[in-house]
């Protein structure tokens, strides 16, 4: 099977680097620009636990009329997913899937192009980091999470499964869908207050109040997607949704055993992905849109469908916008004002 990895950040290039080196027939479009000359001269820069070294992955910024495809890894930011997805459709085999790396809830947005037969998911469950174009490193362990959105038996499914394990443990899911709203409420809460904090996980994780914009955040999302009758899913070494969220009185009651519990749940979440710098502040120092419309903006439309409101994850939305726009600055005083002003609500 011919594989196509689209994009080369992060997830991408840890996933095209090992599976590279493990010998899979493997080709990474890029953009032209500094990624795309780095991975042309030197190769991928890649580290991991087994090290630092150079990987000579096979780069294109284009593709040729008569290259097909078994499968195309999508690994771009949500926002750039469907355009990715439309640059490459006529490049899969007849009987070819993309398959979702990236966050959000993306698979939906695909199926609704293609067909839900054509688009598998790969939720991932650990992370990585870039270090400069070309260069990627591994931060924590994990594991994917590979399915179809309607949980059909899919042997291509199994496919991906054992093409992707190389990387990380990749076990079938028959509710992808519960997966990735579990994914997608822990990125809500990780990424988007890691880019508002300005700094890695393990370092704003210690702060209480930084906790408390978390379980905020996680506890909406919970609300909504138990309203969109989704069947929340662990994700493979991740503590459960219910671990780290309250339901309304929990909430309410300023102090509780309840309410303490989350908050070292929380830290042991932290304390395993403490290295993790989130993509997208890595996007917004590039200048680019932050995807948080694809995180938090999906929690908070989802909730206006049911007649609900996700006020936290709105003002943390408007407050990523802000930084993008220069009216703010990423650091623990942007995360402050964010908590007093949820708190003053």
């Amino acid at each position: 099977m011919r594989v196509l990895v689209v994009g080369a950040g992060a997830v991408g290039g840890v996933v095209a680097g090992v599976l590279t080196e493990a010998g899979r027939d493997l080709t990474v479009l890029v953009r032209p620009g500094a990624v795309a000359d780095v991975l042309a001269a030197d190769g991928l820069t890649l580290t991991d636990a087994a090290g630092t070294r150079r990987v000579p992955v096979r780069a294109t910024t284009s593709l040729d009329g008569g290259d097909r495809f078994g499968v195309a890894l999508l690994a771009t930011q949500p926002g750039d997913l469907d355009a990715a997805a439309a640059a490459v459709a006529d490049h899969l085999t007849d009987d070819g899937a993309f398959v979702v790396l990236s966050n959000g809830l993306c698979e939906e947005r695909l199926a609704r192009v293609y067909g839900v037969d054509r688009v598998l998911g790969g939720v991932v469950a650990w992370g990585a980091s870039t270090d400069g174009p070309g260069a990627v490193v591994r931060t924590s362990g994990g594991t994917f999470q590979v399915g179809r959105l309607d949980g059909a038996d899919d042997p291509r499914v199994q496919a991906v499964s054992d093409l992707l394990t190389p990387v990380a443990p990749a076990p079938v899911t028959d509710n992808l869908r519960g997966a990735r709203w579990t994914k997608l409420a822990f990125n809500s809460a990780i990424s988007t207050l890691g880019t508002l904090g300005g700094d890695r996980v393990g370092a704003l994780i210690g702060h209480t109040f930084v906790r408390t914009l978390a379980l905020d955040v996680l506890s909406e999302a919970v609300a909504v997607a138990r309203a969109e009758q989704v069947r929340l899913a662990p994700l493979s070494g991740w503590v459960s949704l219910d671990a780290v969220s309250l339901d309304p009185a929990q909430r309410a009651a300023t102090v509780s055993p309840a309410r303490w519990l989350r908050h070292l749940a929380l830290l042991a979440v932290g304390l395993r992905i403490r290295n993790l710098r989130s993509s997208m502040l890595r996007e917004l120092e590039r200048g680019r849109t932050p995807a948080v419309d694809h995180l938090n903006g999906e929690i908070v439309a989802a909730a206006a469908r049911h007649g609900l409101s996700a006020p936290v994850n709105e003002a943390a939305r408007q407050a990523v916008h802000a930084l993008a726009r220069g009216e703010a600055t990423p650091g623990l005083d942007t995360l402050r004002d964010l908590h007093a002003r949820t708190r003053a609500r």
